[in-house]
């Protein structure tokens, strides 16, 4: 036994991954700290706010030092373990909260995804004449889950790397500024009486990241955060359908043509279904609360440890080198998703009644 233990500690994997689990664990740690302090508590500043911003500080000051080494486990946690904190975020969720949605919600979510990719096609291509590719990751990131969707779509668009880079870079600026701003905006529309619902759900159908939804919930009400969850993993099941009707677009010659080619292999998202059993299984309540509890901690440092990850990978350099239109057009999809998002949530789901 103490052999095979030996043997786990020392794989070739964890060896390469440990020095950046341990930086962003560090960052995690630090993070809930300082929000533990009221000052913090007094401003909504979350541990998951302050991740991001401490790890976007490191990763454009001293981190390029240490990065080549840090590098896989950065990546590791900003992949899977920001999947398997989403997995867990159904400890929190039950399907009778899934059910308080209704078809509204998923709707509002199929009316955003839609309106959003398609308007940037029209501004990006039919408009400003921009390659392809970049329109195609750009759109598919802002209307759907942000850079999950730009990796998903790659193949599907045979993408460039550095058209990845920059759709990546976009939804990323982008989402961050919905995190801090969302919050910002239920403050100054108080006179709405927004409930935490309706906001949750505004959140879940217009943010970039499922991370940035739990931040920008979180800093709400826990019920807020929940709604905008549901509605984020709504809208992240979608993206299979997304693909398969995108691949059948360009394989009739839509939008890319020649360049993208046709139809590839699909990858359903494995941390929606996942979300979705956690969810099932915390509904039946065979759990002890104190279980319950410490589940939800630990889902607290996998996404802290998510978010100083992206924090660590947002570089200001990339976003220079991406060029003035692809971050024109996120922009202004950016703006769509605010503006077009609050009068879709309000006309189907009666903010205004």
């Amino acid at each position: 036994m103490h052999t095979t233990a030996t043997q786990a500690l020392f794989h070739p994997g964890l060896r390469t991954r440990l020095p950046g689990l341990l930086l962003v664990f560090v960052i995690a740690g630090a993070s809930a700290a300082l929000a533990a302090q009221p000052w913090a508590a007094g401003l909504g500043l979350s541990a998951l706010t302050l991740a991001i911003v401490l790890g976007m500080v490191i990763g454009n000051t001293g981190y390029t030092r240490v990065q080549p080494i840090c590098a896989p486990g950065v990546d590791f946690a900003k992949q899977r373990l920001l999947r398997a904190g989403i997995v867990l975020f159904g400890m929190r969720i039950t399907f009778q909260d899934i059910g308080a949605v209704g078809w509204s919600g998923a709707l509002v979510d199929a009316m955003m995804l839609a309106s959003t990719f398609m308007l940037a096609l029209l501004v990006g291509r039919r408009w400003w004449g921009m390659d392809a590719r970049s329109v195609l990751l750009i759109g598919a990131g802002s209307s759907i889950c942000g850079a999950a969707a730009v990796l998903a779509t790659e193949p599907v668009v045979k993408a460039r790397g550095e058209d990845v880079a920059v759709a990546v870079a976009t939804v990323v600026v982008f989402g961050t500024l919905a995190m801090f701003g969302y919050p910002l905006l239920h403050a100054l529309a108080q006179n709405w009486h927004l409930s935490d619902a309706a906001y949750g759900l505004y959140v879940g159908s217009t943010v970039h990241e499922v991370a940035q939804v739990v931040v920008a919930g979180s800093a709400v009400s826990e019920a807020a955060a929940a709604h905008a969850v549901i509605a984020k993993m709504i809208r992240v099941m979608m993206l299979a359908p997304f693909l398969l009707l995108l691949s059948a677009f360009l394989a009739r010659g839509g939008a890319a043509g020649g360049q993208a080619g046709g139809a590839r292999k699909i990858t359903v998202p494995w941390f929606a279904l996942g979300f979705i059993a956690v969810a099932g299984f915390h509904s039946l309540q065979w759990l002890p609360s104190s279980w319950v509890a410490t589940l939800v901690a630990l889902d607290n440092l996998l996404l802290a440890m998510a978010m100083a990850a992206l924090g660590l990978s947002t570089h200001v350099g990339a976003i220079r080198r991406a060029g003035v239109r692809p971050l024109l057009l996120a922009l202004v999809l950016f703006c769509w998703l605010i503006v077009g998002g609050a009068l879709v949530n309000g006309l189907l789901t009666g903010w205004w009644r």
